[in-house]
């Protein structure tokens, strides 16, 4: 088995730069698909064109996506009844989570207003409905919240990695409890999201987005990783809590529970000042969300 794995790794490692290639001309049609079309299909078939394009990304790159749990659904009209979208709180390490998560359920994300002036990966996310969050600037993030708040009454799936950077997996950082208040304000379902990537079950550091790292080391990384599985924990909705940092805290917990992590002793951060920002990363290195 060793022998077949190293085998396999170096297979992998020959037909990197291809597999890189077709990961980069896959993205490239993704937003060139965007541009052409989502300002006039309608929202079910944009949600649909999303999950396919990421489950086609993550096949490319060769990572398998693995569920537990029953994964959330989009709020809707059924007769007289209005249900709203979920908001989704995941943990952090790596850019490849938006597409794992987005691979599986049809989620708009929340992000840092820099990453709508990155170079293609900002243009994708404009394109595929990312809200942005100018950080530091709270008449930014009360309209950050409106817009959330509009997004889950109409019954969308939005989703937030509340600890505003990414880590090496070990542990969870505070969450910020910010944009939680529009699911307060509105009562819609609060689910955490558990992510983990594993090889043969063992915990992964391949698919990390830390420290100086750039985009083309973190997809070299993922392509030449022998067996890469991204598991998504869908945990149910947390309790309905007394505040914002009550749901923050249930909904961390609920997450290192499910993924075995530490918590850093710390108090929940009502900031958005780190919303989405990978951790010490060039601006323009990569999306971490």
């Amino acid at each position: 088995m060793r022998l077949f794995d190293r085998l396999y790794g170096f297979g992998l490692r020959l037909i990197a730069p291809i597999t890189i290639a077709a990961a980069l001309v896959h993205v490239a049609l993704g937003l060139l698909y965007a541009l052409l079309t989502f300002s006039w299909i309608g929202r079910r078939r944009r949600d649909s064109a999303i999950m396919t394009w990421s489950r086609i990304l993550l096949l490319i790159i060769g990572v398998r996506p693995q569920s537990f749990g029953e994964p959330p659904r989009p709020g809707g009209t059924q007769d007289t009844d209005e249900s709203p979208g979920s908001l989704l709180l995941a943990n952090h390490t790596s850019w490849l989570e938006v597409f794992s998560i987005a691979a599986v359920v049809p989620a708009r994300f929340v992000s840092k207003s820099e990453i709508a002036r990155w170079p293609v990966f900002g243009w994708l996310a404009i394109a595929v409905g990312t809200l942005f969050v100018e950080r530091g600037r709270r008449h930014a993030v009360a309209r950050a919240n409106q817009a959330v708040a509009e997004r889950l009454r109409s019954g969308q799936l939005i989703a937030v990695f509340p600890e505003g950077t990414t880590t090496d997996g070990s542990r969870l950082l505070p969450f910020h409890a910010n944009l939680v208040q529009p699911a307060l304000d509105i009562q819609a379902p609060i689910r955490p999201v558990g992510v983990r990537f594993t090889q043969r079950g063992a915990v992964s550091r391949a698919a990390m987005y830390i420290d100086d790292m750039n985009v083309m080391q973190s997809l070299w990384r993922i392509v030449t990783a022998p067996h890469l599985t991204v598991e998504l924990h869908w945990l149910p909705p947390i309790d309905p809590p007394r505040g914002r940092h009550e749901a923050a805290r249930s909904a961390r917990a609920a997450i290192a529970q499910a993924l075995q992590l530490s918590l850093e002793e710390q108090e929940v951060s009502g900031e958005v000042g780190a919303v989405d920002e990978p951790s010490d990363a060039e601006p323009g290195s990569a999306p971490a969300g």
